[in-house]
């Protein structure tokens, strides 16, 4: 366990989500979402946590195994055609992990959400959380209409608007 992370996390507080994503900004993913899913047959769900508290931070949870607990916690899973997407943001490490429904995930690949993922770390690192929450809504997009087309899917299904933890 890191000591440093553990600071990070215990000073990571909800104003610094609010500072990082501003109302405005939670606005413009919501509405990259939505144009987003009237061109792909996904369900884009994003969320943004400012750190990991408890048990999970002891125990040294990374970002990634809290986004695949989220994607089961916000059924994220449970769409009609399996066509859930999740952009998780974990403050306090900076980290970006993008957790798919399994045909998803294997039509796109780890190596496509990670470049998304990293694209979107060093726009955040630049202080650019609007910019890089968008670019990687419409990154994700993209990758969904290329390979997940919007016949495959019907009604929206999950909550277009960014969920704050």
């Amino acid at each position: 366990m890191k000591f440093q992370r553990i600071l990070r996390h215990l000073f990571t507080t909800q104003r610094a989500v609010r500072a990082a994503f501003s109302s405005e900004t939670l606005d413009a993913v919501e509405e990259a979402i939505r144009h987003g899913e009237a061109s792909h047959g996904g369900q884009v769900r994003f969320a943004v946590e400012a750190s990991l508290d408890g048990s999970p931070l002891w125990q040294g949870q990374s970002a990634r195994e809290r986004a695949v607990d989220l994607f089961a916690q916000l059924r994220i899973w449970d769409t009609e055609h399996n066509s859930g997407v999740l952009i998780y943001v974990l403050l306090a490490d900076r980290a970006v992990e993008i957790v798919a429904d399994r045909g998803i995930h294997a039509c796109c690949g780890s190596e496509a959400w990670s470049r998304i993922c990293t694209e979107m770390q060093r726009q955040f690192g630049d202080g650019g959380f609007a910019e890089g929450s968008v670019a990687g809504v419409r990154s994700v997009g993209e990758l969904l209409r290329q390979h997940f087309p919007r016949g495959l899917a019907g009604a929206n299904e999950l909550p277009d608007r960014p969920v704050l933890l």
